[in-house]
């Protein structure tokens, strides 16, 4: 039985035996457990282990791919043999690369403990059952309460002489609450991303979900026009994350984003920076290299205002006469496409908390929550119409809960029309924002 060491560099000789320029292979592994609870018990449990490896050929110029899930000596001649009969029907007449490595790559550490499982069912148990506690209108919890933990191991190594290994840890708490009131149902919902099960904070999210579910009771539409706004965080980090797309080179050079070309204009208000950091410690995203072995470095895509980059690849960053921002993305090892991505993806955070947003805007309304991203935003246009829910403010404090509401604008002229970032900073994933103050939103409501 081979090792994946033996693996790797037998199907690398392999391939250059058969003819291949250059070879890398590419191995992703996944460790996943889920504990989902309801009514008190464990009503979804699930640990999955999956994963395999990806071949690609440079032949001629021109690359192949193939991918496999058994690593085994007789899966090697098949590797090679659908590897080369795909580079020799690819008509891509981009230029490809087999990435010989950088000087150097940060040392990064993105593990942490995951608890063992017993802890983690006990914990998706207590945190349903206090959600259900907690607050008298709220006794039912929804569908997906619990907890997730995820290890991911990535290995890449080439012809070229480039090996590299990088593995990451995540855990997940989540609560899903139903209140009701009379007639009136309302639902909430709070997670906790981290690194390590240890540093979940379970009691906070379950306060925040039956929080969020219990303040929308009174809630009702709020008159029609443009108003004030202030993007909560979380919320903005929904928008933020649905037109990442529009900062990616790869899109700009399809025709598919309005920023082609407009590196160094003027963009966005000057309390904007938009920051796109692998190496942040404790990022979910953080990584040293990209999906191309490239490797990874903090870069400001917007600073003050200005557009200084778009994120490349070494083909997107070829094309554009640059060098690769370590944007490189790959859809899993069984996607031949090699696309761009942003990593720790934030606006840079100001000195005013939300509260301290909301005094200053006077009279306007805070926007808590949107639905309908994917019918309702265009992400080459920037337009969007969504579903909202909310709050009032007035006089500088929170008001009448707001919900049934529709607000539209347009993404790049929320960019122009911040006036000002809060200092609450909150990643829900590999996007974070902090809570964003526009100066005018136009709403639909009664």
């Amino acid at each position: 039985m081979m090792t994946r060491d033996e693996f790797f560099r037998a199907l690398l000789a392999a391939a250059k035996e058969a003819g291949a320029d250059e070879a890398e292979a590419y191995f992703a592994e996944d460790e996943s457990f889920r504990a989902l609870a309801s009514k008190g018990v464990i009503e979804n449990y699930a640990v999955n282990t999956a994963g395999g490896l990806s071949l690609r050929v440079l032949k001629n110029g021109k690359m192949g791919s193939s991918f496999t899930e058994a690593l085994d000596e007789e899966a090697i001649p098949m590797l090679v043999k659908n590897a080369l009969a795909s580079a020799a029907l690819i008509d891509d007449k981009d230029e490809q690369f087999i990435f010989a490595g950088s000087p150097e790559y940060q040392k990064i550490d993105c593990t942490g403990d995951a608890g063992t499982p017993e802890e983690r069912i006990a914990m998706a148990l207590k945190i349903e059952r206090e959600a259900r506690e907690m607050d008298p209108r709220v006794k039912e919890t929804l569908l997906g309460t619990g907890v997730e933990t995820e290890h991911t191991t990535i290995r890449l190594m080439n012809t070229r002489g480039l090996d590299l290994t990088h593995s990451s840890d995540l855990s997940v708490c989540m609560v899903g609450t139903i209140a009701r009131e009379g007639a009136r149902t309302t639902t909430g919902h709070a997670y906790d991303f981290k690194r390590s099960f240890s540093a979940l904070e379970p009691d906070r999210i379950c306060r925040e979900a039956v929080e969020d579910a219990t303040s929308k009771l009174p809630a009702a539409p709020c008159k029609s026009g443009a108003m004030p706004a202030i993007f909560r965080n979380t919320c903005m980090v929904s928008l933020l994350g649905t037109f990442s797309g529009v900062f990616s080179a790869d899109a700009a050079q399809k025709g598919l984003s309005l920023l082609k070309g407009r590196e160094g204009e003027k963009i966005a208000a000057e309390c904007v920076t938009l920051v796109d950091d692998p190496l942040m410690e404790g990022g979910l995203a953080s990584r040293p290299f990209d999906g191309e072995g490239v490797a990874t470095c903090r870069k400001d895509v917007i600073a003050n205002g200005t557009l200084t980059t778009l994120l490349h690849n070494l083909k997107t960053a070829k094309k554009a006469g640059c060098q690769s921002t370590g944007n490189a993305a790959r859809g899993g090892y069984t996607s031949p496409a090699m696309g761009v991505a942003p990593t720790n993806f934030f606006f840079k955070p100001g000195e005013d908390d939300l509260d301290a947003l909301c005094a200053k805007m006077g009279d306007g309304i805070v926007i808590t929550g949107v639905s309908g991203l994917h019918a309702g935003a265009n992400a080459v246009s920037g337009d969007f119409s969504l579903l909202a829910e909310g709050y009032l403010v007035e006089n500088g404090k929170k008001g009448q809960p707001v919900e049934q509401v529709t607000v539209a604008g347009n993404f790049f002229q929320v960019l122009k029309d911040i006036v000002a970032v809060g200092s609450d900073l909150k990643f829900p994933g590999g996007t974070g924002s902090p809570s964003v103050w526009v100066k005018e939103i136009s709403v639909a409501g009664k």
